[in-house]
Order: structure tokens, then sequence, then C-alpha cells
């Protein structure tokens, strides 16, 4: 059974950065056309933040677009997403999955908090 795993997340200050990694098994990424990043911070819905095409065309939301960056590894099943420039509004719990989502049974996410 195919199961995603998300790691990476930590506390750090403003301005700070992190890289987050999405790791796939039982399957394989190069399956599925459209993968994403999605976060949900407390008492909010989630929000997809940037999704990464099979080969490797990347969309972000206008609220991470110059800060964060997606990659996908195909070969070794990993997806990336490298968070630049951290804000305080960027905390939550960060998730992988298709777009669109749900495909995959949804992992426990990583969290974010960024905070000084």
């Amino acid at each position: 059974q195919a199961r995603i795993v998300e790691s990476g997340g930590d506390l750090v200050q403003p301005g700070g950065s992190l890289r987050l990694t999405c790791t796939l098994s039982g399957s394989r990424l190069n399956t599925y056309e459209k993968m994403g990043w999605y976060r949900q911070a407390p008492g909010k819905l989630r929000e997809l933040v940037a999704t990464i095409t099979r080969g490797g065309i990347a969309n972000y939301a206008n609220s991470v677009k110059g800060r964060f960056t997606i990659s996908r590894d195909n070969a070794n099943n990993i997806m990336y997403l490298v968070m630049n420039n951290l804000k305080q509004e960027d905390t939550a719990a960060y998730y992988c999955n298709t777009d669109p989502g749900g495909v995959f049974v949804w992992g426990q996410g990583t969290q974010v908090t960024v905070s000084s």
C-alpha cells in the first residue's frame, strides 16, 4: 500500500529557512502527474501552496511565491519543499499529496513553526 511521510519541520525564527521532505513508499512517484505541498494552520482550511508536474513545472500560491521552491526526485520517490525567508504566517502543519489531493491517505504532516 502506498504511503507518504513528511519530515523536516522545525521551529525557526522569522527570516529563517527549512527544507521539507516527502517520501513515498509502496508506489512510484513518477506514476503521478502532479504532486503538491499543502499546509493547514490551526482553525484554517488546508491550502495548496505549491505543485509540481512529473516534468518539473512548478506553480506556487501567491503567498509563498519567490520564497518557496518545490522539487521532485522521481528516481528516489522523494519530493522537497525549500522554504526561505519564513514568516510567522507560514506556521502550519505541512503535508504532501497528489494534486488534486487525496490519492494517498493523508500523512501526519510535519510541523513548521515560525516564531521569534
